[in-house]
């Protein structure tokens, strides 16, 4: 008779994401005062970039939308100019990934309109757009930008059509569309791009995910689970999977995990609880992180995801007594990496007229760049060109490291420049306190070359920097806490720069050393 042992397993799994926590921003550093949409749509109603913040507002006759500088927090005006170019209500609102001064707005008026921001910010009320579409016959509910091609945007509507627009073409209203796919029987609720571009998943009212190649048109796959239905899809990076949110049979919030090559039957399926929110997910490619927030809940879940059973982990929950309506997502290029953050997000909280940052952290005890955690991630130059793409290219993001001074800030000038042919433009990867020695020592270069003869042109449409912010941007401190924190970048660079200078002081000593020394070895060597 032979005993069979058992072995004991340990039911945690080591991860260096198990301790991730929440921190909200102070009441300085929110966005105080403003008049958020009242609309029932589920929708973000907020997009973000480095440089600006957007987000859908309350107001009589026609939509219209609030653009504000990124480090202009606390109270804002009452009076502070809108675009409010649209006949209708603006449902959706999204930046243009590869150029932080353009934004699409779709709305009830039945238009997709793409505005130019000006460098300074929106000083006066915008409403001429830079290019118009027109093709929807009902409202357009949803927009979504390419991931790797430049200029390319999707739109879809209350008509049950999907659009694709080219956006470089020189007329200034354009009426048709490269390409209208018509596979859906109810309204699209959600789309969402595979990592390079050439996959399209959505999911529609029909409770059916569709798996479509966005450039034939042709549809893929669909899935025909009747035990849950999807509200929100996700590509889940390079995993090869799809992440939905949704309701099971009985109205409980539930997700699902897909094999993107068999949408026949859901990985993994999990119910969550009873309340009525949307679900919205968000997910980091870098991290693996998947961050699940319900509209009008407080809480916020987020998990690591695997390619080996049981694919999701539950990691822990943030936690606030604020719901929120709505939630925009910084780029990658605009997370603060000194204090390890991960992830941030935008919360519109509209009980109080109030957006609130929430950074994800990971808690280190180095203060040093952290390699391991943040990964060359997608950067902010288009992979292709949009005729590149409609003639059946297909690439990967352009990678970006996050290192601190790995990335040379761009000006507005150079970012805008070729304007003509394309929006495709540099952009500026600057962050407030991150002016590095390097960067400094190659400024010092370039302006010393220009002395030589070089070209005085380019040194006078460059934007000034200071502690690493384009002056343009820069607004006065309102607070106690803002004036200290802009005195102590502006006393770090000071101390750069001297160190800079003491290194130079070095070097122009040993210098003239070294010609000493020389001189009188030949003086030495003369008389023999």
């Amino acid at each position: 008779m032979t005993v069979s042992k058992m072995t004991w397993r340990p039911q945690y799994r080591c991860s260096k994401f198990r301790h991730v926590f929440g921190k909200a921003a102070t009441k300085e550093s929110c966005f105080d005062g403003v008049p958020i949409t009242c609309s029932v749509q589920d929708n973000n109603f907020c997009a973000v970039n480095p440089r600006f913040l957007a987000v859908i507002t309350e107001c009589a006759g026609g939509g219209a939308f609030l653009v504000l500088s990124i480090h202009h927090t606390g109270k804002v005006d009452p009076h502070q100019p809108r675009i409010s170019g649209h006949r209708g209500n603006v449902l959706d609102i999204k930046w243009n990934p590869f150029n932080d001064y353009c934004i699409a707005s779709c709305s009830e008026d039945t238009t997709v309109k793409v505005w130019e921001i000006p460098p300074h910010g929106v000083l006066k009320n915008l409403t001429a757009p830079w290019k118009e579409l027109q093709g929807h016959s009902r409202r357009v509910g949803l927009i979504e930008w390419h991931p790797t091609a430049n200029n390319i945007l999707f739109s879809t509507a209350y008509d049950y059509q999907v659009m694709i627009w080219n956006l470089d073409c020189p007329e200034q209203v354009i009426k048709n569309p490269v390409r209208t796919i018509s596979h859906h029987t109810d309204v699209v609720l959600s789309m969402s791009f595979n990592t390079e571009g050439s996959l399209l998943a959505t999911t529609c009212k029909d409770k059916k995910v569709r798996l479509i190649e966005p450039r034939s048109g042709n549809l893929q796959q669909e899935t025909n689970c009747k035990t849950h239905k999807a509200s929100k899809v996700l590509f889940l990076g390079n995993l090869k999977m799809l992440f939905t949110s949704g309701t099971s049979r009985y109205n409980d919030r539930q997700f699902a995990l897909w094999d993107q090559d068999d949408l026949s039957v859901p990985l993994s399926q999990e119910n969550l609880d009873g309340s009525s929110g949307v679900l919205f997910p968000f997910f980091d490619p870098d991290t693996h992180m998947l961050y699940l927030a319900g509209k009008g809940d407080g809480n916020m879940r987020y998990y690591e995801i695997s390619s080996e059973k049981p694919y999701i982990h539950f990691l822990t929950e943030y936690r606030s007594n604020l719901p929120q309506k709505g939630l925009g997502v910084m780029p990658k290029r605009g997370l603060d990496v000194s204090t390890c953050e991960v992830f941030r997000f935008y919360k519109l909280v509209t009980i109080k007229s109030l957006i609130e940052p929430l950074s994800m952290i990971v808690p280190r005890r180095s203060e040093s760049y952290q390699e391991d955690i943040y990964p060359m991630t997608a950067g902010n130059k288009p992979a292709l060109s949009a005729e590149e793409w409609l003639s059946g290219i297909d690439k990967g993001p352009v990678l970006m490291s996050l290192k601190p001074g790995s990335q040379v800030p761009e000006s507005y000038s150079e970012m805008m420049k070729g304007r003509q042919n394309s929006l495709d433009t540099r952009r500026s990867h600057s962050r407030p306190g991150m002016l590095q020695l390097s960067y400094i020592q190659d400024q010092v270069g370039t302006k010393e070359g220009k002395e030589d003869g070089g070209n005085t042109e380019d040194d006078r449409s460059r934007t000034p920097v200071s502690n690493g912010e384009d002056l343009e941007l820069c607004t006065p401190p309102r607070t106690e806490n803002e004036l200290r924190m802009k005195f102590y970048k502006q006393q770090e660079e000071i101390r750069r720069l001297r160190e800079l200078l003491n290194q130079r002081d070095v070097r122009v000593k040993q210098l003239e050393l070294e010609i000493k020394n020389v001189k009188n070895f030949q003086s030495h060597q003369s008389p023999l």
